[in-house]
């Protein structure tokens, strides 16, 4: 594949934030007050992820459940989206997942974004009975899957409020990226800015394939918060997001624990996000 720049690379789109606020090692009062402290900052989206231990520090520490979490988010916040980093399809009947999230979608006055990819922590499945099959056999599942989900919505009573975006995370080249160009309106991936921009060609060749025009994808990164070798962390900050736009990456992800939340870092992700926009006039 060509190395010249990706297509997303040419996105109008304008630079945004979201926030992902792991549901682990915190009460549901911490998980509640961060989530509305970081919409009053400005962040775009927020997210939780959807497993059911915690992925760092004691493994059976406390954890909640996210979609549970996602209907609480919708009361207590008013402007920013929300979903899930990403919600499993293994853990739940597509109609069933369907008709939760139509639901969130309406309690949030139409701000749910459905983050959902094949699944792949062992623990969660061995716990609570779901069968682990193959990284194959779950992502085969999840294209099963995604146009039942969207069927039922066509049948819902209330309908969605509006189209709901799906974002679909995961870097697989052969599997992943082809679900996505077929059914993604986000797509997540990681990686630095050099991965990045190999994915993007991918999904673009893999667009191409399918019929479908590449900058209907927003594409999504995380953001790396550890510092680097510069004492001016802003600037080592700023740059490797700066990098991730020039590649096409539009939305920016930030993690923030909920009880030691590092609120100075997401306020640079912020202010970073306002000046590209400016500068764009976007």
């Amino acid at each position: 594949m060509s190395e010249s720049a990706p297509i997303s690379a040419t996105d109008p789109r304008p630079a945004r934030v979201a926030v992902q606020i792991p549901p682990q090692h915190a009460t549901w009062q911490q998980i509640r007050s961060l989530a509305a402290t970081v919409e009053e900052m400005g962040a775009d989206v927020i997210l939780t992820w959807d497993h059911f231990f915690p992925l760092s520090g004691d493994p059976d520490g406390p954890h909640f459940e996210a979609w549970t979490i996602l209907a609480a988010w919708a009361e207590v916040t008013e402007r920013a989206e929300i979903g899930c980093l990403v919600s499993s399809n293994s853990y739940r009947n597509p109609q069933l997942l369907a008709d939760m999230a139509r639901t969130v979608d309406h309690i949030s006055g139409g701000r749910l974004v459905l983050g959902i990819g094949s699944g792949w922590a062992e623990r969660d499945y061995e716990e609570y009975g779901y069968p682990f099959g193959t990284a194959g056999s779950r992502l085969d599942d999840l294209a099963r899957d995604l146009p039942v989900l969207r069927d039922r919505w066509t049948r819902l009573n209330p309908a969605p409020t509006r189209r709901i975006p799906i974002l679909i995370g995961g870097g697989g080249e052969q599997k992943t990226l082809r679900i996505v160009a077929e059914h993604a309106d986000i797509w997540h991936g990681f990686g630095d800015d050099t991965v990045i921009a190999h994915k993007h060609r991918v999904l673009d060749e893999w667009c191409r394939r399918r019929g479908r025009d590449p900058l209907e994808i927003e594409r999504s990164a995380g953001v790396s918060f550890v510092p680097g070798r510069n004492p001016d962390q802003r600037a080592d900050y700023a740059s490797n997001a700066q990098r991730l736009h020039d590649v096409g990456t539009r939305l920016f992800t930030a993690s923030l624990a909920a009880a030691h939340p590092d609120l100075a870092r997401l306020r640079d992700l912020l202010q970073w996000r306002d000046e590209t926009n400016a500068s764009t006039g976007r």
